[in-house]
């Protein structure tokens, strides 16, 4: 009946753990059993049956979610591990990718070709979880989003039948995938058109928290002036277990980047300096993602329209005022991410999107996160990075930023976010192809933002 012998996994030992691991401890749950399909026929099969039995159930890829039950469930646990595929045409300039990577996979496949795609940015990230939400990259000021460039999904309906999803063949569908509709079908592979890749400049730089306002000063200035598209940073302001760094990444999408565009940040001293020519995926293991790794944790985040000295400023004290309050009672890392972009990366996409809302004007990323041990502070600390995200969104209102309706990134946002905050307008319209694609509400048996 079955293409896989693994159909029905019942075992508690090392497979079962791998099925329902996820990078945060507090998204992993207890399944009833897990599911290693190894075919898109596979995938269909189980979720006929699911269909049928209304069971709930999850599907997970790269397991990078914090929000509970997103991808996690205590029925059945449908793991898309065996879908690894990555081939590259270089007739058609795209490279098909398997649902059940992370981008680290993706990258080293594709390095002896010297090219790239649109994808995560730290090691350990999934393909498919950052391309459904929208998947900001270090190449997004030249390419746009990860869902830009999207070609094509191989997709598997709830009522099992497996499709090509283009914007020619379904245009209403291929636009919801972008980034709605992931609610509504599995995606096992999809067509990603392909960047050249010929090495870069950057890396990693930590600095002692003494220094903040000399960093804030080189943030503000690069926010506000480059406007080189091949240039990015990330700028994280935290406190790892009571201390305060800030921990700078680097990014130049050419190993000779014009002089002087990094000079205020290489000025200052560091603690550690790790910046040099390098490949894609150096620099995507440079970053200290995994000092987190299997903790509780919590995303939020606020669009900005730029990030000027005061809102530095907020952001390095709502790093002070909650490592204070929270590392006590559980917290272990509070971080505030600053990441500008350019205000042209929506304009990169050829075919309509769902996500954001509208087009019309784009945003730079302020991003949240809080890890922490215990259960016993799961309310504690999403309460805070609700708190703190409400200061700094008023603080940039205050400094006259028109941020009342922008839009929030799905990747980042927590789960009780409404969806017209991440999708504007076209959350009927996306209602509406999800009851023509899934008439009997089978993936409303799963998690994620429900349509």
């Amino acid at each position: 009946m079955f293409q896989s012998k693994e159909f029905i996994n019942l075992l508690t030992g090392e497979e079962y753990n791998n099925d329902i691991y996820h990078w945060a401890s507090s998204s992993t749950q207890l399944p009833v059993c897990s599911f290693e399909p190894a075919t898109a026929q596979d995938v269909g099969i189980a979720l006929q049956i699911i269909g049928e039995n209304k069971c709930p159930f999850a599907i997970k890829g790269g397991g990078h979610t914090v929000n509970p039950g997103f991808s996690s469930t205590t029925g059945v646990q449908i793991t898309m591990s065996k879908f690894s595929e990555v081939t590259y045409d270089p007739a058609s300039q795209t490279a098909v990718i398997g649902a059940g990577l992370i981008w680290d996979d993706v990258y080293s496949a594709l390095e002896p070709y010297g090219v790239n795609v649109v994808g995560g940015r730290v090691t350990g990230v999934g393909v498919a979880g950052l391309i459904l939400g929208g998947g900001y990259s270090w190449l997004t000021n030249e390419h746009g989003l990860a869902i830009d460039n999207v070609e094509a999904f191989e997709l598997v309906t709830s009522s099992g039948d497996v499709i090509s999803v283009t914007q020619s063949s379904y245009q209403d569908l291929f636009y919801a995938l972008k980034v709605g509709l992931g609610g509504s079908c599995i995606y096992d592979q999809n067509h990603v058109k392909e960047c050249a890749d010929s090495g870069l400049q950057g890396g990693l730089l930590i600095y002692p928290g003494i220094l903040t306002n000399q960093v804030n000063a080189a943030n503000a200035d690069f926010a506000a002036n480059c406007s080189d598209p091949r240039a990015q940073i990330i700028s994280t302001y935290q406190y790892d277990i009571g201390v305060p760094v800030i921990t700078q990444l680097l990014f130049y999408n050419d190993p000779s980047p014009p002089t002087g565009i990094f000079d205020k940040f290489l000025s200052i001293p560091s603690l550690t300096r790790d910046i040099g020519t390098r490949s894609f995926l150096s620099l995507v293991r440079s970053a200290p993602s995994n000092m987190t790794q299997d903790l509780r944790g919590v995303f939020n985040v606020v669009p900005v329209t730029g990030f000027p000295i005061e809102l530095l400023q907020t952001i390095a004290d709502e790093a002070l005022h909650w490592a204070k309050e929270l590392v006590p009672l559980s917290g272990v890392f509070i971080s505030y991410s600053v990441e500008p972009f350019l205000p042209t990366i929506f304009s990169h996409s050829t075919s309509p999107s769902a996500y954001p809302g509208s087009r019309d004007r784009s945003f730079s990323v302020l991003f949240m996160y809080f890890a922490w041990i215990t259960s016993l502070a799961d309310e504690l600390m999403q309460n805070a990075v609700r708190t703190s995200a409400a200061k700094l969104f008023n603080t940039a209102l205050e400094l006259g930023q028109d941020i009342e309706d922008g839009p929030l990134c799905p990747n980042f946002a927590m789960s009780d976010t409404p969806l017209e905050r991440m999708y504007g307008d076209n959350v009927q319209s996306l209602r509406a192809i999800k009851r023509l694609v899934d008439p009997n509400n089978v993936m409303g048996l799963a998690g994620g933002f429900k349509f």
